[in-house]
């Protein structure tokens, strides 16, 4: 359950980070040039560049902390798919039909 949890809050992070990383003006002006000039400065008012560096800091954080937290998470579930199939392989099977014999009439 945790391990699904983390999957969504990274899930989210990732694509709030790439927002707010495009919403950026770099030397292109990033997404904010296809929507108008200034267009971020509208949205998010004067302080524009400080808001989305803040948000980019915190986004870039959380990534990192789910990505850690995901890393160990998935080592503690199951080591391989290989010891997996090998501990079915080495199960004995017990599906021996019992031989038919031929009686004639």
């Amino acid at each position: 359950m945790l391990y699904y949890f983390v999957i969504v809050i990274h899930i989210i992070a990732s694509l709030v980070l790439i927002l707010v990383i495009l919403m950026q003006a770099g030397r292109g002006s990033g997404l904010s040039e296809m929507f108008g000039a200034n267009s971020t400065q509208t949205i998010f008012g004067t302080s524009a560049s400080n808001f989305l560096m803040k948000a980019t800091a915190v986004c870039a954080v959380l990534f990192i902390f789910t990505c850690m937290t995901l890393a160990v998470l998935s080592s503690n579930r199951s080591r391989s798919l290989m010891e997996s199939s090998r501990a079915l392989s080495t199960e004995p099977v017990n599906n021996e039909k019992e031989p038919v014999s031929a009686q004639p009439e």
